[in-house]
Order: C-alpha cells, then structure tokens, then sequence
C-alpha cells in the first residue's frame, strides 16, 4: 500500500510496511539512542511507520520497561503527546547474550507483545552490537524459532564490519546461512541511506542529458573524498584491529564508487543493482603488490590543530597503543579495466583529523578538444566539474563556462548550485529512517548482497594481508591533524597530472 507524499510538480511515492515487532540487540548503545530510536520516531512522525509495531529493546543494562522508555525519551524531540505514544509501543529485556534464558524471556515476550499489537509474527531484529555477537544471537533466535518465516518475515540487520578479511567474512556469511536465508539478512552501509547517495542513480538514469558523456571519452578523472576532523573518540579499540581501509574503504568508499560506475540496471530493482555492482568491483585492476606505494597512500594523524584548537597524535589518544602502525588515513588510484571506464582513474581518499568534514564526489570533465578563441589557449579553459555533495550539505553543483559582461572574449566559470535545504525547505531525512524503511518493506536495493560483499573484500584482503606480513606494517606517513593528510597522497595523484579537487 503507498501513502501519500507532499509532492509539487513531481513523482513521488512511499509503501506502507506491514504490522512489526522491532527487536533491537544493544539497545542501551549509543547507536541505538542516537540513530536508531529517533529515526523509528520521526517514521512515526511521518506516518510512515505500521499501524501496528511494538520495539523491543535487548541488552545487558539493567532496565525495566519504564526506565528504558525514560533513557528512550531523552533521545526524542518533538510534541510530548507522540512521544507518548510512541513510547507506549516500546518495551525492554535485560539478559546476557550468550544466554539460553535470555532467548527463552524473549521469545515469550516476543508472543506476548505479537498477541497485544497485533503484528502477525513478523519480526526485525538489529544487531547494533559489537561484530562477535552477531553469530550467537543469530544462533540462538534460530534455534528457538524466532528467524522461522512461516506465515510471517523474519529479518536481521547486520551492521559492518562484515568480517575483517575475506576468509573472515566468507565464514561469517556461511554460518549465518545455516540459520538465515540470503533474504533475510540486511547488512546495512548507512551512507547507502543518504539522499545524495541514492539520487546518484535517478540523476544519471532519469536524465538523458548526462549518461551520454558518463564515461571514458568525455570523463577524464573522479575523485572521492570521505573526510572527517574528528579523531578516533570512542571507538579507538576497534579502530586498533580495523584500521581506516577496512573501516571506510571496503564498504563506504567502495559503494559510492560503484554507484557512479555501474552500467544501467534493466529495472530498478535490488537484484538488478547488485549484479551490476558485482560486475563492477570484478572490472577493478587488481593493486600490484610489489609496487602498491604508487597506488595506495596509509597515513596516521598526528598532533595538529583543528578549528584552531591543539589535538593530540593518534598514538596518544586514550586506548590507542603508543606503538601503534594502524593507518588513520588512506589514499588510492582505482581503475576500472571495461569499456566504459578503461584509461579513467579514480581517486579516493579518507581519513580522520583532517582539514573538514566532507563527503563528496567530483566528477571531472575532459577540456574542449578545440580552443576557437586564439588568445585562450585549450589549457586555460576550466574543465567543467560535477560535485556531488554527499554531507555536510547535501547538493549538486555543477560548473561551466559563460562569457562575462564587458569585453568581447571575457569568459568566467559559473555554477548551477542545488542544495537540499534550499530547493525543498527541509533538511533530508537520517539515512537510518530510509533503511529502518526499507527494510520494514523488504527492500533490499539500499543494503549489500553477499556477493557484492565478498568481492569488495577480494580488492582488499591481498593489501591488508601484506600490511600485516611486514614488520612496520608498510609504509605509514605521519601527517599533521587539520591538514588534507600526508604529502604522498597529493604525490600520488600529481604524478598524473592532476590534484585533488578540494585541497586546491
């Protein structure tokens, strides 16, 4: 059933999920009071949420059902009276995870609230729980029935990292098969939520104006750049066993790329689209080993200031050991060996205490082939550039030449500049809302099909197992924090001619 949408001069649709009962393991975490709890509020907010669902909050924090809802409260804004309601809808079990009682309180909870709500024995359950207990949850719910789909759906969303390496996570995927079908498992990428993220295919698919010059004759690089000034905070333990290829390169930065390289899918449709990102990460140049250096850049942050305040080295950040080879920063040069994209580089860069948060992608066009005007010569013509900007301000801005008022040849760069906010009044919805959506819907298209996965960790796993073989885990550049990161990424793409887009 769809619901309707306040639309002007524009197609616009959204379905209404079935009745769910929503069980969320962690839900005392941080993710679950800042992302997942006000996302499933302002859904209700919306109308967008079943008639009937309950949330069950699960996790080891002693909590009874009117203290958890207080601790829910606090993460809510809005009218008190919705508050209210939605509060009503929520409920806790307190239990260890490697429990059986815990699983037998829970299912007998789960039936009771099934009976009160009525949501049909269908069932969504979030692991927002460090990676080590996804299998034993999973484990032990299928083994008292509660993933069974008889008459009902029964779904798990996985939050990355799916695994540490390909083995890792080819035997965590076999494991959760034996309990779960493919269709029941979400492996979430929150960036795949955001609404620049997903406008990337309506751009290029609904406007004949640009797939014409989406590819190697009129494209001559793409640059993508996920960057934070903020350190490792809170998550320095598992940033010391993950690193920033594992935890931004292999899904973030690998599925925005494949959004901008895919071929057009025959329909849009989840399956359609990851066949196309599968043939895609199988058409990357594998990196060569023996000369990696010029085609993948590691660095860790250093002491620096940020917003002109002084901040401490990775190495002396709480939890972090002072020895420390993991990397903060990552920079490399893709390519994508098909006849789309043969000859085209992409760049990519991420790190943590650089100059600004950012997330973008620029799209580089080739210069005119031609100048016609003899005193401008074809270097001195500006390449248009498309910018997607994924945050902190969502947008679109695209630039070209025009001339200027006054003399007769007097040409100037212009921008055609779009942004969210402005163009619809409103600031986009939380990518977690049009997940937590989807996946009431079971819309997989926005999360990461097993294959898809293991062949993003194929890129990968041979780089990070050579890292890991070497004494000084490979070469790791030290670059100050506040800065865009260290001098070998800038050499790593100037040798070709080119310089990061941002960083001009």
């Amino acid at each position: 059933m769809s619901v309707p949408v306040t639309c002007k001069d524009f197609f616009c649709t959204e379905s209404h999920p079935q009745p769910v009962g929503i069980i969320i393991f962690g839900a005392s975490g941080d993710l679950t009071s800042r992302k997942l709890l006000p996302s499933l509020f302002n859904l209700f907010l919306r109308g967008l949420m079943p008639d009937d669902f309950y949330i069950l909050g699960v996790a080891r924090t002693e909590f009874t059902d009117e203290t958890f809802r207080e601790k829910v409260k606090e993460s809510l804004t809005g009218d008190n009276g919705k508050i209210q309601d939605f509060l009503e809808r929520t409920f806790y079990t307190q239990g260890e995870y490697d429990s059986i009682s815990l699983y037998s309180d829970l299912k007998w909870r789960i039936k009771d609230l099934e009976k009160r709500f009525t949501t049909k024995g269908n069932k969504i359950f979030y692991m927002a729980v460090p990676p080590s207990l996804y299998l034993p949850i999973v484990e032990n719910l299928g083994d008292l029935g509660l993933t069974s789909q008889e008459n009902a759906f029964s779904r798990v969303i996985i939050e990355k990292p799916f695994g540490f390496d390909l083995d890792s996570a080819n035997e965590l995927d076999k494991k959760l098969h034996m309990t779960l079908k493919e269709d029941q498992i979400y492996r979430i990428d929150h960036y795949l939520g955001k609404e620049t993220v997903q406008n990337i295919l309506i751009f290029r698919f609904a406007n004949s104006i640009f797939e014409p010059v989406w590819n190697n004759r009129y494209i001559d690089n793409v640059q993508i750049t996920v960057a934070e000034d903020i350190g490792v905070e809170h998550r320095a333990g598992y940033y010391e066993h993950a690193g920033l290829v594992r935890d931004m390169f292999q899904n973030h930065m690998m599925q925005l790329l494949s959004l901008v390289t895919i071929e057009p899918p025959s329909t849009f449709d989840a399956d359609e689209i990851h066949n196309e990102k599968v043939k895609i990460f199988r058409s990357i140049r594998p990196f060569p080993l023996d000369d990696l250096d010029s085609w993948f850049v590691r660095g860790q942050y250093g002491r620096g200031k940020i917003d002109g305040k002084e901040v401490v080295s990775y190495v002396e950040e709480p939890g972090v050991n002072p020895n420390s080879k993991v990397e903060t920063f990552a920079a490399a040069k893709f390519m994508i060996d098909n006849w789309r994209w043969s000859g085209v580089p992409f760049y990519m860069r991420s790190g943590k205490r650089l100059q600004k948060r950012v997330s973008e992608i620029i799209i580089t066009f080739k210069r005119v082939p031609h100048s016609i005007f003899p005193q401008l010569p074809v270097k001195n013509i500006p390449s248009n550039i498309l910018k997607i900007n994924i945050q902190p301000e969502e947008g679109i801005v695209l630039s070209f030449q025009a001339k200027h008022p006054g003399p007769k040849l007097c040409m100037s760069t212009l921008t055609m500049d779009f942004k969210y906010t402005e163009v619809f009044g409103t600031r986009p919805p939380e990518a977690y809302e049009r997940l937590l959506l989807d996946c009431m819907l079971g819309d997989q298209t926005l999360f990461i099909r097993d294959d898809v996965m293991r062949e993003s960790w194929k890129i990968f796993t041979p780089l990070i197992k050579k890292w890991e073989s070497e004494k000084d885990i490979s070469k790791l550049d030290i670059y100050e924090a506040g800065t865009w990161g260290p001098a070998s990424s800038d050499e790593l793409i100037k040798k070709d001619g080119r310089e990061w887009y941002n960083a001009l």
